[in-house]
């Protein structure tokens, strides 16, 4: 098995309901995306999947993050917040339907929303 890891970064604001008084007011954070992905076989130059290609794919999904209020997003809704680990989770099923290989698969994402504060998602 082998596996890849990228990581990248957006800013957004969010807002959630029902969890900490602090975090129900309007705030944003820093992200820090760790996006791992694996597979069994690497192709005939070698490689799982190319960096480059891996990093394109991971770049659109950030653009679609970052500097927005989430909670305006299609995907997010009150069922659905933008919580750290229903980001995780949004980033990991848009970057699967994006990896052409399908003996590549996302493993996991990890959304850290501080220096000390993060949710992974298992794939």
């Amino acid at each position: 098995m082998f596996e890849l890891k990228v990581i990248t970064h957006f800013a957004a604001a969010h807002q959630l309901k029902m969890v900490a008084k602090k975090c129900e007011k309007l705030h944003g954070h820093n992200w820090k995306i760790e996006v791992c992905v694996a597979g069994e076989k690497l192709n005939d130059a070698g490689i799982l999947v190319d960096f480059g290609e891996l990093k394109q794919n991971v770049s659109e999904i950030m653009t679609r993050l970052d500097h927005n209020f989430l909670n305006e997003l299609d995907y997010f809704d009150d069922s659905n917040p933008p919580s750290s680990e229903n980001i995780a989770v949004y980033i990991a099923n848009s970057l699967q339907n994006m990896l052409k290989d399908p003996g590549v698969r996302v493993t996991s994402i990890t959304a850290w929303e501080s220096e000390n504060a993060c949710a992974t998602y298992l794939a």
